[in-house]
């Protein structure tokens, strides 16, 4: 299948301004999606309960779920070379080691590979929100989410670059395309990548 490109808009977040040059992703070509009601989607778990909607006009941010991961470093002290992430509930429980591109033994996962399959996980479920309001059925979707780590030519420091590739076996990227945007705007993670979000660092003594 032929791959037609799809380009967001582009955001600057607050603070340092910084041209970014982001890939374009793509939209899988193949003939015309056959429209069909949501209801024929076999559901043995719970699809969340969220809006496709702008519905909220609070004045603030609302929470409403918060979850709180700890990292420690292991032997070498280094979350990277020998960290473990623990959530608080207990549910998520991994090592943590460098890949061997960056000199470790590629023993455990790695921050790089968590943030894709967050991302990843994120706007699947956003586009499924969306491709199921427009009576579609998003079972054959998959996110593919590709993080590089690299050097920053801005600062000199660190940078990641995310390269997201949506499959849709048989879809038509004149009805797939618009989803993809709407996906984009509702999806947190989109807009932390392209807006920045409001992030604290605090000394716990």
């Amino acid at each position: 299948m032929d791959a037609s490109p799809y380009r967001p808009t582009q955001h600057t977040g607050a603070g340092k301004q910084r041209r970014i040059h982001r890939p374009a992703r793509s939209v899988r070509a193949g003939p015309e999606l056959r429209r069909r009601r949501s209801h024929t989607v076999s559901e043995r778990v719970r699809v969340p309960d969220l809006s496709t909607h702008n519905d909220f006009d609070g004045p603030s941010f609302s929470s409403i779920y918060t979850t709180t991961v700890t990292v420690t470093g292991g032997m070498a002290g280094h979350g990277r070379a020998s960290g473990r992430a623990r959530s608080a509930d207990g549910v998520l429980d991994l090592d943590l080691r460098t890949p061997a591109e960056l000199g470790g033994d590629g023993r455990g996962t790695n921050p790089e590979q968590l943030f894709a399959a967050g991302f990843a996980a994120c706007y699947h479920g956003a586009l499924s929100l969306v491709a199921r309001e427009a009576a579609l059925d998003p079972a054959t979707i998959s996110v593919e989410a590709t993080v590089a780590f690299g050097r920053d030519p801005g600062d000199g420091g660190y940078l990641l670059q995310i390269d997201m590739v949506v499959h849709w076996p048989g879809s038509d990227p004149e009805i797939a395309a618009p989803l993809l945007e709407k996906a984009e705007s509702l999806c947190p993670y989109a807009k932390m990548a392209w807006q920045g979000t409001p992030t604290t660092i605090t000394l716990a003594l």
